[in-house]
């Protein structure tokens, strides 16, 4: 909403940030509708599986699929934007990455395969290699889906990119709920019931391993037009160009996966045993509580980086990257005080058990908030080429992330011990990253940022946080309204210096000089 207050503002011919706003809501709306099924999820298992060690084996599990995620991947999705620009054979640079990512998809999974009984052990998961396979393949199926997806993208066919996401979820969903929800209850009600005889407790939560990779075989056949364009053949020469363009952000994933995900499965082996698995749970489910952030910035994403390469020739692309920047930010801000000002009700998206993790809900939509803010940032060294520096910043972040993570875990500091010290370790991680990037790619590819209006709108959002915190009535109503109340503030400021109700009249007027 607040990025379509932008397009009067830099009224250009083929209204770039228009366009912007509209890709975000076109891939953001089905996606975050989808999403939000997803993560309807989250209090489906805490409420089901009372124990959070139950729902740590998910968190866990999901954390080491999106560490092989990047390692299948290796930056070709980015690297097939930047060569469908640079080469005149669009269909060569989408073939020649397709085949690739296949190839290499299959060459990976086998010794994962090979060696899923030892690893079961090793995760402290003896007798569950199926975990292990049923893993392999759903990091498989996202593989060689990425790049049909990407070709979605690239081409602003955000409908049916849209439409096949929303598919994946709900059927995720669905089977989740047939799985987990109906044959459970019925295997616990009458174990010989033709229902209760499709559900194995040895497996429990498993079974959304089993649902999501159903969803992923679906979502493929859906692709197969796309797929069948893997007959355009394979460019050797184009792919070792490919390769070393990729193989740094490879880095810069494996990089952005220790920070986002690692501080779980550091929990889990850095606390003592009996109570690993629970924190594990309490601080996965807690995480999700800042879902608005991170579906925003996910959509976002999904729009802003073939638009940041379309753009890039554009004589005010530095002006325009720099408005998108605060508007993403003003954006990200209402999340923030949306979510910590109805805390009070948020909270039930969790189970009972899982709420001592809460006060890490504001410190992780800040951490998401800087993370959005480092990937328009990141521009400069993507459109620029200079991909090693993405490479040697996250690999600073990781080493944060790390260092924090080991140093406050085993602490028995309340303020930093336990999970939440892997949040201020997220925080200080994104933060760091972000203020690193700016100032290196300020040298190499100057972007007007409206850096003092950015901190201000930040520093304003914070203090009315640290007054909410304050808000103690003893009446849950009350309560909610004056927190409410200080949200209201920050919207009237944000009318009132932004002027977006001004800014479209001026710009219908410019549109429709003789009404």
């Amino acid at each position: 909403m607040l990025l379509l207050m932008a397009i009067s503002q830099f009224n250009m011919s083929g209204s770039p940030l228009k366009k912007l706003a509209g890709q975000t809501a076109m891939y953001g709306l089905p996606t975050i509708g989808g999403r939000m099924l997803n993560y309807a999820l989250v209090p489906f298992f805490t409420y089901i599986f009372g124990k959070p060690a139950d729902f740590g084996l998910n968190v866990e599990f999901f954390a080491y699929i999106s560490f092989l995620n990047i390692l299948f991947t290796y930056g070709m999705e980015t690297a097939l934007f930047n060569f469908s620009i640079a080469e005149s054979d669009k269909n060569m640079v989408y073939s020649t990455t397709l085949r690739s990512l296949v190839i290499s998809t299959f060459a990976l999974s086998i010794p994962f395969v090979f060696f899923s009984n030892d690893l079961a052990n090793l995760l402290r998961y003896p007798g569950h290699a199926d975990f292990i396979w049923w893993a392999i393949l759903i990091v498989g199926t996202d593989a060689i889906a990425a790049i049909p997806f990407a070709k979605l993208r690239q081409e602003n066919k955000a409908r049916r990119f849209a439409t096949i996401k929303m598919i994946n979820i709900s059927l995720n969903v669905i089977l989740n709920l047939f799985f987990i929800g109906a044959c459970k209850y019925y295997f616990e009600k009458d174990p010989s019931s033709i229902l209760g005889k499709l559900y194995n407790p040895e497996i429990g939560i498993g079974y959304a391993f089993i649902a999501q990779l159903a969803a992923n075989l679906f979502s493929l056949i859906l692709l197969s037009p796309e797929l069948s364009r893997i007959r355009y053949g394979f460019d050797f020469p184009m792919w070792k160009r490919m390769m070393n363009y990729s193989l740094p952000l490879l880095i810069v994933g494996f990089g952005g996966m220790v920070n986002e995900t690692m501080d779980r499965i550091l929990i889990k082996y850095l606390l003592p045993q009996n109570i690993a698995e629970t924190q594990v749970g309490i601080y996965g489910a807690c995480y999700k509580i800042s879902i608005l952030m991170t579906l925003f910035v996910m959509a976002f994403r999904y729009a802003a980086e073939p638009f940041f390469f379309a753009r890039q020739k554009d004589k005010d692309a530095h002006l325009l990257y720099g408005k998108v920047m605060t508007y993403f930010v003003i954006f990200c801000l209402i999340i923030f005080l949306g979510t910590t000002m109805n805390i009070s009700w948020i909270k039930y998206f969790v189970g009972k058990e899982y709420r001592s993790g809460l006060p890490v809900v504001p410190i992780l939509l800040l951490a998401n908030l800087f993370l959005g803010m480092y990937f328009n940032l990141s521009i400069w060294y993507k459109l620029t080429g200079r991909t090693k520096f993405g490479m040697w910043i996250t690999l600073v972040g990781a080493a944060i992330t790390l260092i924090l993570n080991f140093l406050w875990i085993p602490s028995s500091n309340i303020y930093v011990g336990g999970f939440m010290g892997s949040a201020w370790a997220t925080l200080i991680c994104y933060s760091s990253m972000m203020v690193i990037s700016y100032f290196i790619g300020q040298k190499y590819y100057h972007v007007d940022y409206d850096v003092a209006r950015i901190l201000g709108y930040l520093g304003f959002a914070i203090a009315l946080f640290f007054i909410g915190t304050f808000i103690n009535t003893n009446s849950i109503l009350l309560d909610l309204l004056l927190k409410n109340t200080l949200l209201l503030v920050y919207l009237v400021v944000i009318m009132f210096v932004e002027k977006p109700l001004k800014m479209m009249r001026k710009s219908s007027s410019e549109i429709n000089p003789n009404p």
